[in-house]
């Protein structure tokens, strides 16, 4: 008996390690950061966090949406929930008293969110124009995230191994991204572009011939994700942008709203950038054919 009570064990601990490793590390700790703010309400208004109840869920973010944007509430709801099924408690996340306070809040405060400004390729031009020539590292950052399409967290993890340059470019292997946790990995071709000032390819080779000399391993950029936006926002600022409206992810949708823009077509856009489902995607087709396809284009004055 106590052999079967000991295995029991060992399998509700090989089990919750499986589950926090169905996870990537930075999304684990964003749980645990919205968890955190939460378990400080309830212990403010005396309140139970864990478990805790549908009710104490609608009170916290009534208490969120008079501060907070609409995406944010459902963050929080999800983070909630995650740490709930971590630690083996059951929280319904669909009852009805969470879903119609979240349905009169958004009919409240809205839900659309003002994002990020993607960066189109004038601003590319500029941007890329203002990194002195010794910044050969933040140069090929910038281009490569732009033409890959990429996500703070692919550059940052990238190593000089998954790097292959071919005559056509560069072949770059993601061993891990959001949309691939399990790790099956994909290739991103990157081709020479023609203006060699802005070519992403030539930018790269001029990286790594000057940083790996000795020894052709470790990471390629040495860089947190935080320090990526820094870079875009630093060097937005210097080419005279608001850099206020510049992150991370304006390199990822600048490529996308780009490439929309000069007719690629959907599913190529998605092979490189990475998603799963076409519904960002079209938002960022959307978004470059504002004025393309404007019916005011069709009235002559």
């Amino acid at each position: 008996m106590n052999n079967l009570v000991t295995d029991v064990k060992s399998l509700e601990i090989e089990t919750l390690k499986n589950l926090k490793n169905s996870k990537a590390n930075n999304t684990l700790r964003a749980y645990r950061s919205d968890f955190k703010d939460f378990s400080g309400f309830c212990a403010k208004n005396c309140l139970s966090s864990m478990p805790t109840q549908p009710k104490i869920i609608a009170l916290y973010i009534t208490h969120l949406s008079k501060s907070s944007k609409f995406s944010t509430l459902k963050r929080r709801i999800a983070s909630i929930s995650v740490l709930h099924k971590l630690k083996g408690h059951y929280l319904d996340t669909k009852h009805p008293i969470i879903m119609e306070n979240l349905h009169g809040i958004k009919r409240t405060i809205g839900s659309r969110q003002r994002s990020k400004k993607p960066i189109l390729i004038n601003e590319l031009k500029l941007i890329i124009k203002a990194i002195d020539k010794e910044k050969s590292r933040d140069k090929a950052l910038i281009l490569i995230g732009f033409a890959g399409g990429f996500r703070r967290s692919e550059l940052v993890n990238l190593d000089y191994e998954d790097l292959e340059f071919v005559t056509e470019g560069v072949k770059i292997l993601i061993k891990k991204s959001k949309t691939d946790q399990s790790g099956e990995g994909s290739v991103k071709a990157i081709p020479y572009f023609d203006n060699r000032e802005f070519c992403p390819v030539t930018a790269l080779k001029d990286y790594v011939s000057e940083k790996f000399t000795e020894k052709n391993e470790g990471k390629l950029f040495k860089l947190s994700d935080k320090s990526v936006a820094l870079i875009i926002k630093k060097y937005a600022e210097k080419a005279g942008l608001d850099a206020s409206r510049y992150a991370g992810h304006s390199l990822r949708s600048g490529f996308a709203t780009t490439a929309a823009e000069f007719g690629a077509e959907e599913r190529n856009i998605m092979v490189m950038t990475g998603h799963k489902t076409t519904q960002m995607v079209r938002r960022y087709i959307q978004e470059a054919n504002l004025f393309k396809n404007n019916a005011l284009n069709k009235i002559k004055i």
